[in-house]
């Protein structure tokens, strides 16, 4: 099969990484792709939401099947356009998109379907919403209504950090369209993790819990990023609370937006909060997570590409998956500053070497390559994973490869996994 993955950062990276291996692949190609999925892919030059050219290359270079990234290109339509074109796509509709690009449909659906206990209120003006937030208190979270590009959720300790927040979103546009309309909800207290699916919008394949670090500084301080690190499995998602997720809240929701008439295919990426009362969704993305990508697909023993097929020709039905019983650590090194403003085109050395190491793989996130030097390219470079028999082990392999790698200004959290290591004691 010839391929085409969308995207270019590490979950692409890791991504391809597998579909490389695939004994179905004939030819991977990666649109734009990064230094990293150079060496497995032949990258192209094309923009990821360049849908008229992502389109004429799928036909010109006869792709058999393609494979969407980011969420971006999905909510914009590019399954849509793709499968009107008769061709085989992995990733939802833009109306199935809808649970990752509104925040407001995603609510109202889960209400709709009893899926949540959660309180929550949408407004499209500024002074409702500040009158709620004044009548609900803190803490309490804002959501703007769009895709703001994973920044536009703000959990609120006070009732002025809120309001400013709203006028954020709202007044000041910094999330422009995005902003429209916010969601405020109660804030929901508990340990996070996440539930990723394979669905054909019919039957739901789990894949391995993950847990990652959001916040840049250590002891979880500091703003929001991306994802400073991310580990699998989880010690507080066992076999029951797994089973409680995936039956009561994620395959719920495959069948409301079946019988919506937009069914969802692709990955459905459900963030979940363990609260008292039991799991609760925090969030629904409509692809696979980053950094959460770099422990999940590690610990599948099975042909990754196998899977993205029979999930786009909606033949889940059989299908089982073969995960690894180790542990999965990966830790981000990231640009100086990030996630402010940073400077990229440092040169990274050691990425050899950290490679080389037994059960590590140095997934790139932001780099380019330029006469065969690696150069930094985003706020976040590398994704460096490592599987161990524990999670100390897993930890310790991955920081030792970090310790191979420098480049000028790089910065890592050096207690990514407390959580779990703690618990191993």
């Amino acid at each position: 099969m010839k391929v085409l993955l969308i995207g270019g950062g590490g979950r692409e990276h890791t991504l391809a990484d597998a579909i490389s291996r695939s004994l179905l692949l004939t030819h991977l190609y990666c649109a734009p792709g990064n230094g990293g999925i150079a060496q497995v892919a032949t990258c192209v030059e094309i923009d990821p939401e360049d849908i008229p050219a992502i389109l004429r290359f799928v036909d010109e270079t006869a792709i058999d099947l393609t494979v969407v990234g980011p969420e971006r290109p999905l909510i914009m339509g590019l399954a849509d356009r793709l499968r009107a074109e008769g061709k085989l796509v992995y990733g939802p509709s833009a109306a199935a998109a809808r649970l990752e690009g509104s925040k407001a449909f995603t609510d109202e659906l889960l209400a709709k379907y009893d899926l949540t206990a959660k309180a929550f209120e949408v407004f499209d003006n500024p002074e409702d919403a500040g009158s709620y937030v004044r009548e609900r208190g803190a803490p309490i979270v804002v959501k703007a209504d769009g895709d703001a590009f994973g920044k536009g959720v703000k959990v609120c300790t006070d009732v002025e950090e809120a309001l400013d927040f709203v006028d954020a979103v709202m007044v000041r546009k910094e999330f422009g369209a995005a902003g429209e309309r916010v969601v405020i909800e109660d804030c929901l207290v508990g340990e996070e993790c996440t539930i990723k699916v394979f669905t054909d919008g019919d039957v739901v394949v789990p894949m391995v819990p993950s847990q990652d670090h959001k916040r840049i500084g250590e002891n979880d301080t500091g703003l929001n990023t991306g994802g400073m690190g991310c580990y699998s499995p989880v010690p507080s998602v066992d076999e029951a609370t797994e089973r409680d997720i995936v039956d009561n809240i994620i395959i719920p929701t495959v069948r409301a937006m079946r019988e919506e008439g937009t069914p969802y295919t692709g990955t459905l990426y459900g963030g979940c909060i363990l609260t008292d009362e039991g799991p609760e969704l925090i969030e629904y993305n409509c692809r696979f997570g980053d950094p959460e990508t770099q422990v999940v697909i590690p610990r599948l023993d099975s042909d990754l590409l196998q899977v993205l097929v029979a999930t786009a020709e909606e033949k889940l039905d059989g299908v089982e998956l073969d995960w690894s019983g180790r542990a999965a650590a990966c830790v981000v090194v990231a640009s100086g500053g990030y996630p402010g403003s940073y400077e990229k085109g440092k040169r990274i050395s050691g990425l050899d070497e950290a490679d080389a190491m037994d059960d590590v793989k140095v997934f790139h996130a932001g780099t380019a390559i330029e006469n065969g030097e690696y150069y930094t390219a985003g706020g976040r470079v590398l994704g460096v994973t490592a599987l161990g028999d524990d999670y100390d082990e897993a930890f310790d392999r991955a920081y030792a490869a970090i310790d191979k790698i420098q480049f000028d200004g790089m910065y890592f959290r050096r207690d990514i996994g407390w959580r779990a290591r703690t618990s191993t004691g």
